[in-house]
């Protein structure tokens, strides 16, 4: 994890040079470092994970929503409303969504170690990214229970979908209260955050169609709405997963302009050039980069003074705290070389 610092005042082990094409999975704790937990530019920020924030909420968001679940099953049951139990199955997954996302906060908080050099923290982009594909395995059984619904409709009483699903929203409703502000900072709890929210707007849609049920008999409005959470449920997915891929797949940062941080590199004085440049994410709010920095002919005493002047500019202006610079003079820089990869 990010929390231990190895700032050798911009050395790299062994003299310059010296980390050759190391891969972005060796990087971000090489010699060099500068670990500091600032604010940082361009709206990329450094939040470390606080080892109590927010277990108990967590933990009284499970228990509420297993005993929804229950309820809500049983409701659909009595009423027979298949849009009811699709609320409740969703339900379902949102506790198994902050169950997930509570065991991957308690590893996440684990230190790094040999097996392990860059720690636990990924384990909670690996939930979230449970957490989706558990959305849309949940939306996808929905769709078909929805349209053989349509197909082979039964009754359903519309008073115990509206009290059940009533009752459903308000614990939807103390939910999402308990992780929105936990949502903002961690991807993880923001998909069990979604899950939540998603449910809350499906009780309203149970509560309508219930409504409907009751005032006109439209039986059929049962099964559209399940469609509807369907759709809103992979509406949402399809917004998020992104960002989850982007950091498991080594991208770079969302927040960050690939460009103008090689232009900042570059306009570094005694700086000619960098290539074969690698800019990820370690975990969700941090950022790490490796690259090769040319110096100017003659500028080769000064080398040290640049190299640290290069990685303040990284981390002042981009929130890039963790970098590993491998310094080329003019005269035997790379042959051919490549900004992006290795050629």
């Amino acid at each position: 994890m990010a929390d231990k610092t190895h700032d050798h005042a911009g050395h790299d082990h062994g003299g310059h040079g010296s980390h050759g094409h190391a891969g972005p999975d060796h990087a971000a704790h090489s010699h060099g470092h500068s670990h500091g937990h600032h604010g940082h530019g361009h709206g990329h920020h450094h939040h470390h994970i606080d080892p109590s924030a927010g277990d108990a909420r967590i933990v009284g968001a499970v228990v509420v929503n297993m005993a929804l679940t229950v309820a809500q099953i049983v409701g659909g049951i009595l009423s027979g409303s298949l849009s009811l139990i699709a609320d409740a199955l969703h339900n379902l997954s949102d506790a198994m969504a902050l169950v997930i996302a509570f065991l991957a906060r308690k590893i996440a908080r684990r230190p790094a170690n040999e097996g392990m050099s860059f720690g636990y923290g990924r384990a909670e982009v690996v939930a979230a990214l449970i957490n989706y594909v558990t959305l849309v395995i949940v939306a996808i059984y929905l769709v078909y229970e929805g349209v053989i619904r349509f197909f082979e409709p039964e009754p359903v009483t519309g008073w115990i979908m509206v009290i059940v699903a009533g009752i459903a929203l308000v614990i939807d409703l103390i939910t999402a209260a308990l992780t929105y502000s936990m949502s903002k900072d961690s991807m993880n709890i923001r998909a069990a955050f979604l899950h939540n929210v998603a449910d809350a707007l499906g009780s309203v849609a149970v509560i309508l169609a219930g409504t409907l049920v009751i005032l006109y008999g439209w039986t059929w409005v049962d099964p559209a709405v399940t469609l509807m959470i369907s759709a809103y449920i992979l509406w949402h997915v399809q917004a998020e997963i992104g960002g989850v891929i982007r950091v498991l797949m080594l991208g770079t940062p969302g927040d960050l302009d690939f460009g103008q941080v090689v232009d900042a590199m570059r306009a570094v004085p005694g700086v000619t050039d960098v290539h074969h440049v690698h800019l990820w994410q370690m975990q969700e709010n941090e950022a790490a980069l490796q690259a090769h920095v040319i110096l100017e002919e003659g500028a080769w005493g000064e080398a040290d003074g640049i190299k640290a002047q290069v990685k303040q500019v990284l981390k002042s202006g981009f929130g890039i705290d963790h970098s590993t610079l491998e310094l080329e003079c003019a005269h035997h820089a790379c042959d051919a070389p490549q900004l992006i990869g290795h050629g």
